[in-house]
């Protein structure tokens, strides 16, 4: 009578894979042996293996990337390579300091998003080919990324409009820390500019944090030039013409002289009558000066003109707080 061959167990059955030159599972039994880990060897070795390597050539190539944004945007006291193919628009009353922090605001925040972006889709891609490796279809996970995508998108559409709108400020140079602006409802000199929010002070020394998705328009005082309007009024007993030419003669001799010289960049220009009311005469004079230094020229043309009017007995409108009433040609 024959005895039977003891059956063995499917795990312990030497597997086909074997016999396939070149596989891990071939590799794998030569080394050890061991028929179910050279079974499972594409599984357990191969794949994560795959995966790794992955990852490393992800994490490396992310390492490279970052390394030389970094090094465009620094600018190490120059303009930062990054920002030399965009146009700059700056005012020459900044200083040396407050254009390096502007300069260098600018670099690192398009730098960041420049990081961000190549994060996002280095690892993007590196997910779909560690998807692949265990294979999955890319196709329904893409599509429902896409959905999901839409979804954050729409929810989040003030951070999302917040972060373009910031974007494109930054790129286009529209402000800079430095700068005097109006940005609607708040008006101020800006200390910082992100791209969500943009920080600004105003006169009276209070802080504003202005979101900028909600900036509809930016008026920049800091760019190129200003101009420098002054207007004074006088009474109708007051001759007009006189009034003129000392406000003339006493703008152009205080900007040829210190301080005004140095932030006036041409003679000053008399309008004339500006405005007629019931009580006063307005006459209106401009002067083209430095950004930023419209008001400082204001003030001191106004002491100026008001102190040759005093010594020219030309009279204000309302002298000792009363106003003057014109006197006919019958009065006497």
């Amino acid at each position: 009578m024959q005895i039977p061959e003891p059956m063995i167990p499917p795990l312990l059955a030497q597997p086909s894979c074997v016999n396939e030159a070149g596989s891990w599972c071939k590799t794998i039994h030569d080394l050890t042996g061991v028929e179910w880990l050279a079974a499972y060897a594409e599984l357990l070795i191969a794949k994560p293996l795959n995966i790794v390597f992955i990852l490393l050539v992800a994490f490396l190539l992310r390492y490279f990337v970052h390394r030389t944004i970094n090094g465009l945007t620094r600018g190490n006291g120059k303009t930062p390579k990054l920002l030399q193919p965009l146009k700059e628009r700056r005012g020459d009353t900044l200083t040396a300091e407050l254009l390096s922090e502007r300069r260098k605001q600018r670099a690192r925040t398009i730098g960041s998003v420049l990081k961000s972006i190549a994060s996002f889709l280095i690892f993007g891609i590196a997910s779909m080919y560690v998807l692949k490796v265990f294979d999955v279809e890319l196709g329904p996970v893409l599509a429902s990324a896409g959905v999901l995508g839409v979804a954050v998108a729409f929810g989040a559409q003030n951070l999302v409009r917040d972060f373009l709108s910031g974007m494109f400020m930054m790129v286009e140079d529209q402000y800079g820390v430095g700068d005097v602006v109006d940005l609607g409802e708040a008006t101020g000199t800006v200390e910082a500019v992100g791209l969500r929010v943009t920080t600004l002070r105003d006169l009276n020394g209070t802080v504003w944090y202005v979101r900028n998705g909600e900036i509809l328009r930016v008026g920049n005082s800091s760019q190129g030039f200003a101009v420098a309007v002054v207007d004074f009024p006088i009474s109708h007993n007051s001759d007009v013409e006189k009034a003129i030419e000392v406000a003339g003669e006493v703008a152009a001799e205080a900007t040829s002289r210190e301080p005004l010289s140095q932030d006036v960049l041409e003679p000053p220009e008399m309008l004339g009558v500006d405005q007629i009311t019931s009580d006063t005469i307005t006459l209106r004079l401009t002067t083209k000066v430095r950004p930023g230094k419209q008001w400082a020229v204001q003030r001191r043309l106004r002491a100026e003109i008001k102190r040759a009017y005093d010594d020219s007995d030309i009279q204000p409108p309302y002298p000792n707080g009363r106003p003057v009433t014109p006197t006919s040609p019958g009065q006497a």
